[in-house]
């Protein structure tokens, strides 16, 4: 691990604990047990959604991308304004979006799926009534 990860949590330590995994060639960062952020080449990305990525748009900032089968795919994480490295409150208040955001998405997850298992028991109920 290089000396920006611990840079980055230090820059975050008032907000609490923040841990890294290793993934896909770089870092996944985690608090409270959801993803918020990734780092890839010694770059900050943070979580983004439909609520947040228009601060990201305004400031300019860009998805993090990679090539798959000769097509780029954009993944929802975007670079993080150089702010964020200058000021630790600035830092915090970005990593508290980049967090709400996949909160949200965790939770949208978590219904979809429960969604998912109603429809599959009303269809059992049905086929089961049927015979």
């Amino acid at each position: 691990m290089s000396d920006f990860i611990p840079f980055v949590q230090e820059l975050l330590e008032g907000w609490g604990t923040v841990s890294a995994r290793r993934m896909l060639g770089g870092h996944g960062l985690y608090h409270e047990g959801l993803m918020f952020a990734i780092v890839m080449n010694q770059q900050l990305f943070l979580k983004a959604d439909a609520q947040n990525r228009p601060e990201f748009e305004a400031l300019g900032l860009t998805p993090f991308t990679y090539l798959m089968k000769g097509k780029e795919i954009a993944l929802s994480y975007w670079s993080a304004p150089d702010a964020v490295f200058d000021d630790p409150t600035e830092a915090v208040r970005w990593a508290r979006s980049a967090w709400d955001a996949a909160a949200r998405g965790h939770l949208a997850k978590a219904q979809a799926r429960e969604k998912a298992k109603a429809r599959l028991k009303t269809r059992s109920v049905r086929a089961f009534s049927a015979r």
